[in-house]
């Protein structure tokens, strides 16, 4: 999404990028904690947003919404104790953060778990070594549990468009508050431009996701974007909108996660 922008092939009207490339949790960890060194435009688990709606309003560009996938919970092959969701009970899970979409979404459907925050990328580790009893899988992880001999309890993402009917909200981008409303609106043009660019081209695009995701293949890359880099990427429809409200509601979030003149 961020390759045109990043690399001059989307004009930024002024605008000067500096990027800042970190897992999604300590992002959200940034635009939550007052003392972080909070960045202009990040992107955030929607799951953040209930903390960080005061300094950070979501853009009309770059949301990730998936339907009928999102985040998976595993378990070992062998753990057939744990066949669903209502069996996991107070067991212990392994999750990718406690500000990320997939956690609130596994509190919504299973709220007796007892969580065990770790990065996204040493949760299936954790799990196939018997360091927790199941794991709270993201990102391309939905592509390769099996090659960690583990097994698919439940797609959260499932559980929540037959419950909602809508798409389930995971990542979105945001500026914060304070930035000039003009500012902001000739970044989320720039963006969805550049989103645009690599829907016509993404071959041009191809080296710099493949350098920022080295240990995967072509393939998994691929079906990852396919799932997730769509329509509402570009432009975030009514119905992307509805998703995101719904969730920060059921999550107890007061304010609009929108910049104030819409």
């Amino acid at each position: 999404m961020f390759d045109g922008v990043v690399h001059g092939r989307v004009a930024l009207d002024g605008i000067v990028l500096s990027p800042v490339i970190e897992d999604i949790e300590a992002l959200n960890a940034r635009a939550c904690d007052p003392d972080a060194a909070r960045l202009d435009l990040t992107k955030l688990s929607v799951g953040a947003l209930p903390e960080a709606l005061g300094e950070y309003a979501v853009l009309g560009a770059g949301a990730a919404l998936g339907r009928g996938v999102g985040p998976l919970v595993v378990r070992q092959a062998a753990r057939d104790d744990l066949g669903g969701l209502a069996a996991l009970g107070q067991h212990r899970v392994a999750i990718p953060g406690v500000r990320t979409t997939a956690w609130r979404l596994l509190q919504a459907f299973a709220p007796q778990v007892v969580p065990v925050p770790m990065r996204f990328d040493h949760v299936m580790p954790a799990v196939a070594a018997g360091e927790v009893d199941a794991g709270l899988v993201i990102h391309e992880g939905r592509f390769t549990y099996g090659a960690h001999g583990l097994h698919c309890i439940a797609d959260l993402g499932v559980c929540w468009e037959q419950d909602t009917g809508l798409p389930v909200p995971l990542g979105v981008i945001t500026a914060r508050r304070s930035l000039s409303r003009s500012l902001v609106a000739r970044f989320e043009h720039a963006l969805s431009g550049s989103i645009a660019l690599a829907f016509r081209e993404p071959a041009a695009s191809r080296p710099w996701v493949e350098s920022l995701a080295q240990e995967l293949s072509g393939d998994v890359i691929d079906r990852h974007i396919a799932l997730y880099v769509n329509d509402d990427s570009r432009r975030l429809s009514d119905e992307g909108r509805r998703a995101i409200e719904t969730l920060l509601r059921r999550c107890g979030a007061t304010g609009s996660p929108w910049p104030d003149d819409g």
